[in-house]
This record gives structure tokens, sequence and C-alpha cells, in this order.
């Protein structure tokens, strides 16, 4: 518990400085740094024996389509960059497959959907934490998947230790109770609702109250709902962590896992109703 508390002393004003303070190019490399962390921990934990290169050049598009996104919004590139490494992944994926068939470092179909998967989509959807950045009040943006994605996780946590009764909701993961999700809801919201109180007063620029609740109602429960995404992966792998990097916490990927699917969950709801 120490070393978890720890970690997050440390790690948490940094992710601050970055989103806050630092040029948004800072951003997409740290977002770049996450993804491809979290691809090469996905890798190891579910295609252990994954010829080096499928590895590798799944790694490489991890890390190049955060900083595809920053560059192509930068300078106001009209193209699909995701789609572009998507694209060069699977036609390197499958050139090595067709030269690996019928040789010892046969490459199996599931294996290229991991190397997808991990190369492609863990990093496009964590890559829209670079595209809140670059928004029109970016700075302000890019904190509402961090605050919905870790209170959501914490609330859900500490109202499960001291409330949870009900547990068992899932077989994914038994010991969490209906109290623990219940409670992670209701702090997503009130989270989201502080956080745009806290705007108003300090910025004094229109906040959209409604927008924001729904951004911590559908937030809270896609956060909740990526947690256990993650954990059905590990248990159906046979792992505990996706990997030690950060100790107390697991891998990147342990830690980043809700925000795959919070970071674009907030983006489509600011693209469809704004708050500020």
């Amino acid at each position: 518990m120490l070393k978890r508390i720890l970690v997050a002393v440390i790690f948490v004003p940094l992710l601050l400085i970055v989103m806050l303070f630092c040029p948004s190019v800072v951003m997409a490399i740290v977002v770049a740094l996450i993804a491809a962390c979290a691809c090469y921990e996905l890798l190891r934990a579910t295609s252990g024996d994954l010829p080096p290169f499928l590895e590798w050049v799944s790694v490489a598009a991890a890390a190049l389509i955060p900083l595809s996104i920053w560059l192509a919004e930068t300078v106001g590139l009209e193209l699909d960059t995701t789609y572009l490494w998507g694209f060069l992944l699977m036609l390197a994926l499958f050139a090595a497959a067709i030269g690996n068939h019928e040789t010892e470092r046969e490459t199996y179909f599931q294996q290229i959907g991991v190397c997808l998967f991990g190369g492609v989509l863990l990093p496009a959807f964590l890559g829209a934490l670079v595209e809140l950045r670059m928004m029109d009040y970016g700075r302000l943006l890019v904190l509402l998947p961090f605050l919905v994605a870790f209170l959501t996780d914490g609330g859900a946590y500490f109202a499960g230790v001291f409330l949870g009764k009900h547990r068992g909701i899932t077989n994914v993961s038994p010991n969490k109770s209906l109290e623990g999700y219940i409670g992670g809801l209701v702090v997503g919201v009130v989270s989201c609702l502080v956080y745009g109180l806290v705007v108003f007063q300090t910025k004094q620029i229109p906040v959209n109250f409604l927008a924001l609740a729904v951004y911590g109602v559908v937030g809270a429960v896609i956060t909740e709902l990526g947690d256990l995404s993650f954990s059905l992966i590990k248990r159906q792998y046979g792992v505990k962590d996706y990997g030690n990097l950060l100790p107390g916490h697991g891998g990147m990927l342990d830690r980043f896992d809700s925000m795959v699917f919070a970071a674009p969950a907030i983006l489509l709801m600011v693209q469809l109703f704004p708050a500020f």
C-alpha cells in the first residue's frame, strides 16, 4: 500500500504538470510512451511466444499514432494518420505471417488480432487525450477523462471497502460489490460537477453543468466497464498484473486500462455537447 501511495504522489503531479503547463507536443510524447508501454505489456501477457518482429512493429505503431495525431492537428494535415499506421501495421503483420507459415516461427491469426488491438486500438483511444488537449479550452478538457477514470476507480474502491456487502456481481471481479460500483458512479458525477464549478469560479467562462453530469454518468459507467474488460483479459490469460513498471500499481496498462475506455468516451461527448 505504501508503494502504491508513493507512486501516486509522484506520478499524478507529473501528469498534471504535463497536461496543464507543458506544450501539447510534450503531452503527445507522454501519451505515446504510455501507449507503447501498454501495447508491449499486453502482447507479453497474451502472446508470450510472439515473434520479435511482430512485437516491435506493433509497439512502434502504438508510439507513432499519438504523435501523428498531434502532428496532423498541428499542421492541419487532411489525413487520418491512425488509419495510415493501422493499415501499414496490418500489411507488416500479414506479410510476416505469410513468410513464417509452416516454419518454427508460425504466426497465427489470433496473434495478429492481438497485435492490431495493441498497436492500433490502444493508442488510438489513448490518443483522444491528445485531441482533447489541442481543442479550445484544451487544458481544461484534458483533465476530464483523468477525473472520471481515476476518481471513479478510487470511489469504487473505497465504497467497496467500507460499504460493500453485495459482492459477486460479475465473475470477472467477484470481490467487487454493487455498493462499490454505485460509489464509483456517484464520485464520477460529483467530481465532474465540482470541477465545472471550480472552472466557472476561476475562469469566469460559461459552463454547461447538465453536460458535465452526463460526462460523469456515462464516463463512470464506461470506466468501470473498461476496468472489468482488461481484468477479463488477465483472467483468461492467467496473469495477475500486466507488468511491474509502477510499483504497487502493476504495469502501465494496469493503471491506464480504464483510460482506454474513458478518453474516447469523453472526447465523443465533448464533440457532441460541449461543457465549456
